[in-house]
Protein backbone atom coordinates (compact mmCIF):
# COMPACT_ATOMS: atom_id res chain seq x y z
CA UNK A 1 0.00 0.00 0.00
CA UNK A 2 1.19 3.54 -0.96
CA UNK A 3 2.04 5.91 1.22
CA UNK A 4 -0.35 9.10 1.40
CA UNK A 5 0.81 11.92 0.27
CA UNK A 6 1.27 14.79 3.05
CA UNK A 7 -0.86 18.02 2.30
CA UNK A 8 0.29 21.32 1.96
CA UNK A 9 -0.92 23.80 4.15
CA UNK A 10 -2.86 26.85 2.24
CA UNK A 11 -0.12 29.66 2.75
CA UNK A 12 2.14 26.95 0.64
CA UNK A 13 0.33 26.86 -2.38
CA UNK A 14 -0.12 28.87 -5.32
CA UNK A 15 -3.28 31.20 -5.67
CA UNK A 16 -3.95 27.94 -8.67
CA UNK A 17 -3.83 24.89 -6.24
CA UNK A 18 -5.89 26.96 -3.89
CA UNK A 19 -8.59 27.75 -6.24
CA UNK A 20 -8.69 24.48 -7.90
CA UNK A 21 -9.28 22.70 -4.56
CA UNK A 22 -11.90 25.25 -3.82
CA UNK A 23 -13.61 23.87 -6.77
CA UNK A 24 -12.71 20.38 -5.95
CA UNK A 25 -13.99 20.19 -2.54
CA UNK A 26 -17.55 21.73 -3.75
CA UNK A 27 -18.01 19.01 -6.25
CA UNK A 28 -16.73 16.30 -8.36
CA UNK A 29 -17.31 17.88 -11.95
CA UNK A 30 -17.58 18.41 -14.30
CA UNK A 31 -16.02 21.80 -13.91
CA UNK A 32 -16.62 25.14 -16.12
CA UNK A 33 -14.38 27.97 -15.90
CA UNK A 34 -15.20 31.15 -17.54
CA UNK A 35 -14.46 34.46 -18.21
CA UNK A 36 -14.92 37.65 -20.53
CA UNK A 37 -14.23 40.31 -21.53
CA UNK A 38 -14.87 43.97 -24.21
CA UNK A 39 -12.43 44.19 -26.92
CA UNK A 40 -12.24 47.63 -27.68
CA UNK A 41 -9.05 48.78 -27.97
CA UNK A 42 -5.81 46.89 -28.56
CA UNK A 43 -4.83 43.81 -26.12
CA UNK A 44 -2.23 45.09 -23.20
CA UNK A 45 -1.24 42.89 -20.34
CA UNK A 46 -4.33 43.44 -18.52
CA UNK A 47 -6.03 41.95 -21.58
CA UNK A 48 -4.01 38.52 -21.01
CA UNK A 49 -4.83 38.25 -17.42
CA UNK A 50 -8.69 37.80 -18.66
CA UNK A 51 -8.14 35.12 -21.10
CA UNK A 52 -4.80 33.49 -18.90
CA UNK A 53 -5.65 33.06 -15.56
CA UNK A 54 -9.02 30.99 -16.73
CA UNK A 55 -6.83 28.98 -18.93
CA UNK A 56 -4.33 28.22 -15.46
CA UNK A 57 -7.58 26.91 -13.67
CA UNK A 58 -8.66 24.77 -16.60
CA UNK A 59 -5.19 23.23 -17.28
CA UNK A 60 -4.71 22.65 -13.33
CA UNK A 61 -7.74 20.84 -13.18
CA UNK A 62 -7.30 18.85 -16.49
CA UNK A 63 -3.89 17.54 -14.86
CA UNK A 64 -5.62 16.17 -11.66
CA UNK A 65 -7.91 14.73 -14.27
CA UNK A 66 -11.08 16.27 -13.98
CA UNK A 67 -13.42 17.45 -16.86
CA UNK A 68 -13.41 20.97 -17.60
CA UNK A 69 -14.64 23.27 -20.13
CA UNK A 70 -13.02 26.86 -20.18
CA UNK A 71 -15.08 29.47 -22.07
CA UNK A 72 -14.87 32.83 -22.73
CA UNK A 73 -16.91 35.37 -23.21
CA UNK A 74 -16.65 38.35 -25.95
CA UNK A 75 -18.54 40.73 -24.30
CA UNK A 76 -18.76 42.92 -27.57
CA UNK A 77 -22.47 43.20 -27.48
CA UNK A 78 -21.45 46.11 -25.17
CA UNK A 79 -21.84 50.05 -26.48
CA UNK A 80 -18.58 51.32 -28.51
CA UNK A 81 -17.70 54.38 -26.05
CA UNK A 82 -14.38 55.63 -27.42
CA UNK A 83 -12.04 55.83 -30.74
CA UNK A 84 -8.81 54.52 -29.47
CA UNK A 85 -5.95 56.17 -29.85
CA UNK A 86 -4.20 53.31 -32.82
CA UNK A 87 -7.66 54.14 -34.57
CA UNK A 88 -7.88 57.87 -34.11
CA UNK A 89 -6.95 58.39 -38.24
CA UNK A 90 -10.55 56.60 -38.55
CA UNK A 91 -12.08 58.90 -36.03
CA UNK A 92 -14.64 60.07 -39.20
CA UNK A 93 -15.66 56.42 -39.85
CA UNK A 94 -16.21 55.56 -36.52
CA UNK A 95 -17.61 58.83 -34.35
CA UNK A 96 -21.42 58.02 -35.93
CA UNK A 97 -21.42 55.01 -34.68
CA UNK A 98 -20.57 55.89 -31.20
CA UNK A 99 -23.58 54.22 -28.77
CA UNK A 100 -24.00 51.11 -30.70
CA UNK A 101 -23.00 47.60 -29.67
CA UNK A 102 -19.22 46.61 -30.67
CA UNK A 103 -20.53 44.30 -32.65
CA UNK A 104 -22.78 46.74 -35.29
CA UNK A 105 -19.78 48.95 -35.93
CA UNK A 106 -18.01 48.41 -38.67
CA UNK A 107 -14.47 47.62 -38.94
CA UNK A 108 -12.46 50.44 -41.33
CA UNK A 109 -10.15 47.79 -42.12
CA UNK A 110 -12.69 46.03 -43.88
CA UNK A 111 -10.90 42.77 -42.21
CA UNK A 112 -13.62 41.79 -40.21
CA UNK A 113 -17.35 41.30 -39.73
CA UNK A 114 -17.12 44.16 -36.41
CA UNK A 115 -14.90 46.77 -34.67
CA UNK A 116 -15.04 44.78 -31.78
CA UNK A 117 -14.51 41.56 -33.87
CA UNK A 118 -10.69 43.62 -35.02
CA UNK A 119 -9.96 43.82 -31.78
CA UNK A 120 -11.01 40.30 -30.46
CA UNK A 121 -9.31 38.56 -33.46
CA UNK A 122 -5.98 40.18 -32.11
CA UNK A 123 -6.27 39.47 -28.49
CA UNK A 124 -7.19 35.46 -29.71
CA UNK A 125 -3.83 35.77 -32.18
CA UNK A 126 -1.94 36.64 -29.08
CA UNK A 127 -3.39 34.29 -26.77
CA UNK A 128 -2.02 31.50 -28.99
CA UNK A 129 0.77 32.25 -28.80
CA UNK A 130 0.46 31.73 -24.71
CA UNK A 131 -1.19 28.48 -25.75
CA UNK A 132 -4.50 30.07 -24.62
CA UNK A 133 -7.09 28.78 -26.81
CA UNK A 134 -10.71 28.74 -24.91
CA UNK A 135 -13.99 28.21 -26.30
CA UNK A 136 -15.22 31.44 -27.64
CA UNK A 137 -18.76 32.62 -27.10
CA UNK A 138 -19.74 36.25 -28.96
CA UNK A 139 -22.39 37.85 -26.35
CA UNK A 140 -24.78 38.78 -29.65
CA UNK A 141 -24.45 34.93 -30.56
CA UNK A 142 -25.53 34.25 -26.65
CA UNK A 143 -28.49 36.52 -27.19
CA UNK A 144 -29.58 35.78 -30.54
CA UNK A 145 -29.66 31.66 -29.88
CA UNK A 146 -32.35 32.88 -27.26
CA UNK A 147 -30.18 31.55 -24.67
CA UNK A 148 -30.44 34.80 -22.51
CA UNK A 149 -34.57 34.53 -22.75
CA UNK A 150 -35.54 32.78 -19.64
CA UNK A 151 -33.29 34.87 -17.81
CA UNK A 152 -34.52 37.85 -18.79
CA UNK A 153 -37.93 37.13 -18.37
CA UNK A 154 -36.87 36.07 -15.24
CA UNK A 155 -35.25 39.82 -14.43
CA UNK A 156 -37.96 41.62 -15.87
CA UNK A 157 -40.61 39.70 -13.36
CA UNK A 158 -38.30 40.90 -10.44
CA UNK A 159 -37.78 44.62 -11.50
CA UNK A 160 -38.27 45.85 -8.38
CA UNK A 161 -36.75 43.58 -6.26
CA UNK A 162 -33.46 43.93 -8.65
CA UNK A 163 -33.84 47.33 -8.27
CA UNK A 164 -33.19 47.24 -4.85
CA UNK A 165 -30.82 44.74 -4.62
CA UNK A 166 -28.51 46.39 -7.59
CA UNK A 167 -28.97 49.56 -5.28
CA UNK A 168 -27.91 48.02 -2.63
CA UNK A 169 -24.77 45.92 -3.51
CA UNK A 170 -23.42 49.16 -5.75
CA UNK A 171 -23.66 51.28 -2.24
CA UNK A 172 -26.77 53.88 -3.88
CA UNK A 173 -29.70 55.04 -2.20
CA UNK A 174 -32.00 54.50 -5.04
CA UNK A 175 -31.23 53.77 -8.81
CA UNK A 176 -32.45 56.29 -11.52
CA UNK A 177 -36.70 55.88 -12.23
CA UNK A 178 -36.28 54.66 -15.72
CA UNK A 179 -33.61 51.54 -14.70
CA UNK A 180 -34.53 48.22 -16.09
CA UNK A 181 -33.24 45.29 -16.34
CA UNK A 182 -32.95 45.05 -20.18
CA UNK A 183 -30.78 47.56 -22.21
CA UNK A 184 -32.56 47.48 -25.91
CA UNK A 185 -31.10 47.92 -29.23
CA UNK A 186 -32.42 51.36 -31.37
CA UNK A 187 -34.33 50.11 -34.30
CA UNK A 188 -33.92 53.36 -35.73
CA UNK A 189 -30.38 54.38 -34.88
CA UNK A 190 -28.82 51.41 -33.87
CA UNK A 191 -27.29 52.54 -30.27
CA UNK A 192 -27.54 50.39 -27.36
CA UNK A 193 -25.99 53.44 -24.89
CA UNK A 194 -29.10 55.80 -25.03
CA UNK A 195 -31.87 53.88 -24.93
CA UNK A 196 -34.44 52.94 -21.80
CA UNK A 197 -37.66 50.50 -21.12
CA UNK A 198 -40.78 52.80 -20.31
CA UNK A 199 -43.15 49.66 -20.27
CA UNK A 200 -42.55 46.10 -20.00
CA UNK A 201 -44.32 42.69 -19.60
CA UNK A 202 -43.24 38.95 -19.79
CA UNK A 203 -42.99 39.04 -23.22
CA UNK A 204 -42.16 42.71 -24.96
CA UNK A 205 -41.22 45.83 -23.66
CA UNK A 206 -41.25 49.32 -25.32
CA UNK A 207 -38.70 52.09 -25.25
CA UNK A 208 -37.82 55.19 -25.94
CA UNK A 209 -34.10 56.27 -27.67
CA UNK A 210 -34.37 59.78 -25.87
CA UNK A 211 -30.87 59.27 -23.67
CA UNK A 212 -28.00 61.20 -23.80
CA UNK A 213 -24.43 60.31 -22.54
CA UNK A 214 -21.23 61.86 -22.83
CA UNK A 215 -20.48 60.23 -26.20
CA UNK A 216 -23.80 59.92 -27.49
CA UNK A 217 -27.65 61.31 -27.72
CA UNK A 218 -30.39 59.92 -28.68
CA UNK A 219 -32.21 60.00 -31.76
CA UNK A 220 -35.83 60.47 -30.20
CA UNK A 221 -36.99 56.88 -31.79
CA UNK A 222 -39.85 55.35 -29.95
CA UNK A 223 -40.50 51.14 -30.52
CA UNK A 224 -41.78 47.94 -29.18
CA UNK A 225 -39.98 44.57 -29.37
CA UNK A 226 -40.65 40.92 -28.12
CA UNK A 227 -38.25 39.51 -25.60
CA UNK A 228 -37.72 36.85 -28.63
CA UNK A 229 -36.92 39.54 -31.21
CA UNK A 230 -33.49 39.28 -29.18
CA UNK A 231 -32.66 43.26 -30.08
CA UNK A 232 -31.53 43.40 -25.99
CA UNK A 233 -28.58 43.05 -23.22
CA UNK A 234 -28.79 42.91 -20.20
CA UNK A 235 -27.24 45.95 -17.90
CA UNK A 236 -23.91 44.43 -16.74
CA UNK A 237 -24.90 43.95 -13.00
CA UNK A 238 -27.29 41.59 -14.49
CA UNK A 239 -25.52 40.10 -17.44
CA UNK A 240 -22.75 38.99 -15.84
CA UNK A 241 -23.97 36.75 -13.54
CA UNK A 242 -26.61 35.56 -16.47
CA UNK A 243 -23.72 34.32 -18.43
CA UNK A 244 -21.97 32.09 -15.37
CA UNK A 245 -26.27 31.02 -14.79
CA UNK A 246 -26.38 29.84 -18.21
CA UNK A 247 -22.87 28.44 -18.52
CA UNK A 248 -22.86 26.46 -14.80
CA UNK A 249 -19.91 28.56 -13.87
CA UNK A 250 -17.94 26.79 -11.05
CA UNK A 251 -15.08 29.79 -10.99
CA UNK A 252 -15.02 33.26 -12.67
CA UNK A 253 -12.45 35.79 -11.96
CA UNK A 254 -12.16 39.87 -12.11
CA UNK A 255 -10.08 42.68 -11.77
CA UNK A 256 -10.28 44.40 -8.06
CA UNK A 257 -12.55 47.08 -9.19
CA UNK A 258 -15.52 44.82 -10.16
CA UNK A 259 -14.07 43.14 -6.63
CA UNK A 260 -14.53 45.88 -4.54
CA UNK A 261 -17.22 46.65 -1.77
CA UNK A 262 -20.01 47.92 -3.72
CA UNK A 263 -18.33 46.62 -7.06
CA UNK A 264 -20.08 44.33 -9.89
CA UNK A 265 -19.10 40.99 -7.63
CA UNK A 266 -21.28 41.77 -4.85
CA UNK A 267 -24.09 42.40 -7.51
CA UNK A 268 -23.27 38.96 -8.83
CA UNK A 269 -23.43 37.12 -5.50
CA UNK A 270 -26.49 38.79 -4.34
CA UNK A 271 -28.13 37.26 -7.67
CA UNK A 272 -27.39 33.81 -7.25
CA UNK A 273 -28.48 33.67 -4.17
CA UNK A 274 -32.05 35.90 -4.16
CA UNK A 275 -32.92 35.97 -7.28
CA UNK A 276 -31.57 32.48 -8.57
CA UNK A 277 -31.93 30.85 -5.21
CA UNK A 278 -28.75 28.77 -5.17
CA UNK A 279 -24.59 29.18 -4.21
CA UNK A 280 -22.61 31.62 -6.44
CA UNK A 281 -19.45 30.31 -8.24
CA UNK A 282 -16.25 30.94 -7.17
CA UNK A 283 -14.69 34.00 -7.56
CA UNK A 284 -11.62 35.43 -7.20
CA UNK A 285 -10.15 38.87 -7.64
CA UNK A 286 -6.49 40.08 -9.24
CA UNK A 287 -4.25 42.72 -9.04
CA UNK A 288 -3.76 45.61 -11.91
CA UNK A 289 -1.23 44.93 -14.31
CA UNK A 290 1.10 48.21 -13.97
CA UNK A 291 3.23 50.22 -16.73
CA UNK A 292 6.06 51.95 -14.73
CA UNK A 293 3.90 52.16 -11.63
CA UNK A 294 0.75 53.71 -13.55
CA UNK A 295 -2.50 51.82 -14.41
CA UNK A 296 -2.99 50.84 -17.94
CA UNK A 297 -4.81 53.82 -19.63
CA UNK A 298 -5.65 53.59 -23.42
CA UNK A 299 -7.13 57.09 -23.67
CA UNK A 300 -3.94 58.62 -21.80
CA UNK A 301 -1.33 56.22 -24.21
CA UNK A 302 -0.06 54.31 -20.89
CA UNK A 303 1.43 51.02 -21.64
CA UNK A 304 3.05 48.89 -24.03
CA UNK A 305 0.91 46.79 -26.27
CA UNK A 306 1.34 43.23 -26.15
CA UNK A 307 2.39 43.16 -29.85
CA UNK A 308 5.46 45.53 -29.03
CA UNK A 309 5.63 43.50 -25.63
CA UNK A 310 6.22 39.99 -27.44
CA UNK A 311 8.95 41.25 -29.48
CA UNK A 312 10.87 42.10 -25.87
CA UNK A 313 10.07 38.56 -24.26
CA UNK A 314 8.85 35.22 -25.20
CA UNK A 315 5.39 34.60 -24.56
CA UNK A 316 6.01 31.74 -21.74
CA UNK A 317 8.02 34.54 -20.04
CA UNK A 318 5.22 37.01 -20.27
CA UNK A 319 3.17 34.67 -18.68
CA UNK A 320 4.61 33.54 -16.03
CA UNK A 321 5.50 37.26 -14.83
CA UNK A 322 1.59 37.02 -14.61
CA UNK A 323 1.01 33.73 -13.15
CA UNK A 324 4.07 33.90 -10.56
CA UNK A 325 3.04 36.51 -7.88
CA UNK A 326 -0.05 36.15 -5.15
CA UNK A 327 -2.93 36.77 -7.30
CA UNK A 328 -3.78 39.88 -5.52
CA UNK A 329 -0.75 41.44 -6.00
CA UNK A 330 -0.28 44.39 -8.97
CA UNK A 331 2.39 43.11 -12.00
CA UNK A 332 4.40 46.23 -12.56
CA UNK A 333 5.89 46.19 -16.18
CA UNK A 334 8.82 48.16 -16.39
CA UNK A 335 10.52 46.61 -19.44
CA UNK A 336 14.10 48.56 -18.46
CA UNK A 337 17.36 46.35 -20.11
CA UNK A 338 17.94 44.75 -16.16
CA UNK A 339 14.70 44.14 -15.57
CA UNK A 340 14.44 42.53 -19.11
CA UNK A 341 17.29 39.86 -18.25
CA UNK A 342 16.46 39.38 -14.50
CA UNK A 343 12.55 38.25 -15.47
CA UNK A 344 14.58 35.81 -18.21
CA UNK A 345 17.21 34.49 -15.93
CA UNK A 346 14.18 34.06 -13.33
CA UNK A 347 12.09 32.07 -16.05
CA UNK A 348 14.88 30.01 -16.56
CA UNK A 349 15.88 28.85 -13.00
CA UNK A 350 12.16 28.09 -12.56
CA UNK A 351 12.40 26.23 -15.49
CA UNK A 352 15.55 24.51 -14.22
CA UNK A 353 13.50 24.06 -10.50
CA UNK A 354 10.54 22.48 -12.07
CA UNK A 355 12.71 19.59 -13.67
CA UNK A 356 14.29 19.64 -10.50
CA UNK A 357 11.19 18.73 -8.26
CA UNK A 358 9.89 16.03 -10.95
CA UNK A 359 7.04 18.70 -12.28
CA UNK A 360 8.38 18.48 -15.90
CA UNK A 361 11.40 16.23 -17.69
CA UNK A 362 13.92 17.30 -19.82
CA UNK A 363 11.65 17.63 -22.98
CA UNK A 364 9.48 20.10 -21.01
CA UNK A 365 6.56 17.83 -20.73
CA UNK A 366 4.20 17.76 -17.39
CA UNK A 367 4.82 14.92 -15.50
CA UNK A 368 2.69 15.64 -12.34
CA UNK A 369 -0.55 17.79 -11.91
CA UNK A 370 0.83 18.94 -8.10
CA UNK A 371 4.39 19.96 -6.66
CA UNK A 372 5.67 17.96 -3.74
CA UNK A 373 4.91 19.71 0.12
CA UNK A 374 7.90 21.93 1.99
CA UNK A 375 8.74 19.45 4.12
CA UNK A 376 9.11 19.76 8.15
CA UNK A 377 12.70 17.62 7.39
CA UNK A 378 13.47 18.49 3.73
CA UNK A 379 16.55 15.97 3.98
CA UNK A 380 13.65 13.06 4.21
CA UNK A 381 13.61 13.89 0.22
CA UNK A 382 15.96 16.07 -2.04
CA UNK A 383 13.26 16.19 -4.50
CA UNK A 384 11.52 18.01 -1.71
CA UNK A 385 13.61 20.25 -0.80
CA UNK A 386 11.84 23.12 -1.83
CA UNK A 387 10.64 26.53 -0.03
CA UNK A 388 7.22 28.55 0.11
CA UNK A 389 8.60 30.51 -2.67
CA UNK A 390 10.35 27.58 -5.10
CA UNK A 391 6.96 25.88 -4.74
CA UNK A 392 4.78 28.56 -6.25
CA UNK A 393 7.58 29.65 -8.86
CA UNK A 394 8.47 25.90 -10.17
CA UNK A 395 4.01 25.53 -10.87
CA UNK A 396 4.09 28.89 -12.09
CA UNK A 397 6.41 28.18 -14.68
CA UNK A 398 4.55 24.72 -15.55
CA UNK A 399 1.38 26.56 -16.27
CA UNK A 400 3.19 29.61 -18.86
CA UNK A 401 5.56 27.22 -20.47
CA UNK A 402 3.89 26.88 -23.75
CA UNK A 403 7.48 25.58 -25.01
CA UNK A 404 10.27 23.65 -23.84
CA UNK A 405 12.47 25.70 -22.14
CA UNK A 406 15.45 26.37 -24.16
CA UNK A 407 18.51 24.67 -23.23
CA UNK A 408 21.14 27.34 -23.54
CA UNK A 409 21.00 30.42 -21.29
CA UNK A 410 19.74 33.63 -22.59
CA UNK A 411 22.21 35.55 -20.82
CA UNK A 412 24.99 33.13 -22.55
CA UNK A 413 23.44 33.93 -25.90
CA UNK A 414 23.90 37.57 -25.54
CA UNK A 415 27.85 36.47 -24.56
CA UNK A 416 27.84 34.83 -27.71
CA UNK A 417 26.15 37.30 -29.70
CA UNK A 418 28.85 39.90 -28.41
CA UNK A 419 31.60 37.37 -28.91
CA UNK A 420 30.64 36.69 -32.78
CA UNK A 421 28.06 38.96 -33.86
CA UNK A 422 26.81 36.69 -36.13
CA UNK A 423 24.06 34.32 -35.58
CA UNK A 424 25.51 31.47 -38.16
CA UNK A 425 29.17 31.50 -36.17
CA UNK A 426 26.64 31.13 -32.75
CA UNK A 427 25.01 28.24 -33.80
CA UNK A 428 28.52 26.83 -34.91
CA UNK A 429 29.58 27.44 -31.11
CA UNK A 430 26.60 26.62 -29.41
CA UNK A 431 24.58 24.13 -31.22
CA UNK A 432 20.46 24.61 -30.42
CA UNK A 433 19.74 25.59 -33.56
CA UNK A 434 16.34 25.90 -32.98
CA UNK A 435 16.76 27.27 -29.72
CA UNK A 436 18.40 30.26 -31.07
CA UNK A 437 16.14 30.64 -34.01
CA UNK A 438 13.61 31.61 -31.37
CA UNK A 439 15.87 33.60 -28.47
CA UNK A 440 17.68 35.87 -31.94
CA UNK A 441 15.03 38.23 -32.40
CA UNK A 442 14.47 39.08 -28.76
CA UNK A 443 18.22 40.29 -28.84
CA UNK A 444 18.09 41.62 -31.85
CA UNK A 445 14.95 43.58 -30.65
CA UNK A 446 16.73 44.47 -27.16
CA UNK A 447 19.82 45.65 -29.81
CA UNK A 448 17.86 48.03 -31.81
CA UNK A 449 15.95 49.68 -29.14
CA UNK A 450 19.14 49.98 -26.70
CA UNK A 451 17.36 47.96 -24.04
CA UNK A 452 20.66 45.47 -24.37
CA UNK A 453 22.12 45.28 -20.69
CA UNK A 454 25.31 47.82 -20.97
CA UNK A 455 27.13 44.28 -19.28
CA UNK A 456 26.55 42.47 -22.54
CA UNK A 457 27.16 45.62 -24.94
CA UNK A 458 30.38 44.47 -25.84
CA UNK A 459 33.02 43.07 -28.22
CA UNK A 460 35.42 40.85 -27.37
CA UNK A 461 38.74 43.40 -28.61
CA UNK A 462 41.82 41.84 -26.09
CA UNK A 463 44.59 44.14 -26.29
CA UNK A 464 48.21 42.70 -25.38
CA UNK A 465 49.46 44.23 -21.66
CA UNK A 466 52.77 44.19 -20.29
CA UNK A 467 50.87 44.95 -16.71
CA UNK A 468 52.48 42.50 -14.04
CA UNK A 469 49.16 41.32 -12.11
CA UNK A 470 47.08 40.68 -15.23
CA UNK A 471 49.93 38.70 -17.23
CA UNK A 472 50.36 36.54 -13.34
CA UNK A 473 46.27 35.89 -13.71
CA UNK A 474 46.93 34.83 -17.58
CA UNK A 475 49.49 32.34 -16.38
CA UNK A 476 47.13 31.20 -13.92
CA UNK A 477 44.68 30.07 -16.30
CA UNK A 478 45.03 26.32 -16.87
CA UNK A 479 42.72 24.24 -19.51
CA UNK A 480 39.54 22.66 -17.78
CA UNK A 481 39.01 25.70 -15.56
CA UNK A 482 34.95 26.03 -14.39
CA UNK A 483 33.92 29.33 -14.48
CA UNK A 484 33.48 29.66 -11.19
CA UNK A 485 37.42 28.30 -11.29
CA UNK A 486 38.14 31.83 -13.52
CA UNK A 487 36.41 33.82 -11.00
CA UNK A 488 37.73 32.74 -7.93
CA UNK A 489 41.36 33.24 -9.24
CA UNK A 490 40.62 37.24 -10.00
CA UNK A 491 40.48 37.20 -6.03
CA UNK A 492 43.34 34.79 -5.37
CA UNK A 493 45.86 36.31 -7.11
CA UNK A 494 44.78 39.75 -5.94
CA UNK A 495 44.54 38.85 -2.69
CA UNK A 496 48.38 37.72 -3.14
CA UNK A 497 49.32 41.10 -4.06
CA UNK A 498 47.33 43.07 -1.55
CA UNK A 499 45.59 44.37 -4.53
CA UNK A 500 42.06 44.83 -4.64
CA UNK A 501 40.19 42.17 -6.32
CA UNK A 502 37.30 44.91 -8.08
CA UNK A 503 40.78 46.94 -9.44
CA UNK A 504 42.20 43.76 -11.26
CA UNK A 505 38.80 42.67 -12.34
CA UNK A 506 38.40 46.50 -13.98
CA UNK A 507 42.07 45.92 -15.58
CA UNK A 508 40.54 42.42 -16.65
CA UNK A 509 37.59 43.78 -18.61
CA UNK A 510 39.54 46.69 -20.19
CA UNK A 511 41.73 44.93 -21.35
CA UNK A 512 39.53 42.42 -22.44
CA UNK A 513 36.32 43.91 -23.93
CA UNK A 514 37.44 47.75 -23.58
CA UNK A 515 35.33 47.99 -21.03
CA UNK A 516 35.34 48.82 -16.59
CA UNK A 517 32.93 46.05 -16.88
CA UNK A 518 31.14 43.20 -18.52
CA UNK A 519 29.44 39.47 -17.87
CA UNK A 520 30.49 37.88 -15.43
CA UNK A 521 34.08 37.40 -15.70
CA UNK A 522 34.37 33.68 -15.11
CA UNK A 523 31.51 32.85 -17.67
CA UNK A 524 33.06 35.69 -20.24
CA UNK A 525 36.52 33.42 -20.57
CA UNK A 526 34.88 30.07 -19.98
CA UNK A 527 32.79 31.12 -23.55
CA UNK A 528 35.88 32.75 -24.66
CA UNK A 529 37.70 29.56 -24.20
CA UNK A 530 41.05 29.76 -21.48
CA UNK A 531 43.88 28.87 -24.49
CA UNK A 532 42.37 31.97 -26.18
CA UNK A 533 42.43 34.58 -23.08
CA UNK A 534 45.53 33.43 -22.38
CA UNK A 535 47.43 33.73 -25.37
CA UNK A 536 45.62 36.82 -26.20
CA UNK A 537 46.48 38.57 -22.83
CA UNK A 538 50.54 37.18 -22.79
CA UNK A 539 51.53 37.47 -26.53
CA UNK A 540 52.58 41.09 -25.84
CA UNK A 541 56.03 40.96 -23.82
CA UNK A 542 56.83 41.52 -20.40
CA UNK A 543 58.67 44.78 -19.47
CA UNK A 544 62.24 44.27 -18.80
Amino acid sequence: MSEPTPSVSTEHKHWVEQLGQSALDRSGGPYVITGGMTTSGPAHMGTLCEMLYPQAISHYLQRMGKTVRYIFVADILDAFDAVPMSMQKYDAILTPHLGKPLCHVPDPTGAHPSFGDFFLNESLGIAKQFGVRPEIVRAQDLYASGAMDSIAHLFISKTEPLRALVARTSLRESLPADWHPLMPICANCGRIATTRVTRADADSYDYACDKDVKYASGCGHSGSNKITDHQYKLTWRLHWPAWMKHFGTSIEGAGMDHHTRGGSWDTCQAVFCEIFNQEPPIGYQFGFVLFQGKKYSKSKGIGMGLSDLLKLQPAPVLAYALLRPDLAENRDINPTAENLLRLMSEYEEAGRLARRVGLVDASGQTLSATLPPVLAHPTESPVAEVSRAERKRALAYTLAASRPLWAISFSDLLIYYGLYGNWDLVAQKLGHAEDISYLAPFVQAWDAQNLMPEDYRFRFSPAPTDDPLVREWARALEPGMSALDIHNSVFSVARAHSAKPGELFSKLYQTLINKPRGPKMGRLVEVIGVARVKDALLCAPEKP
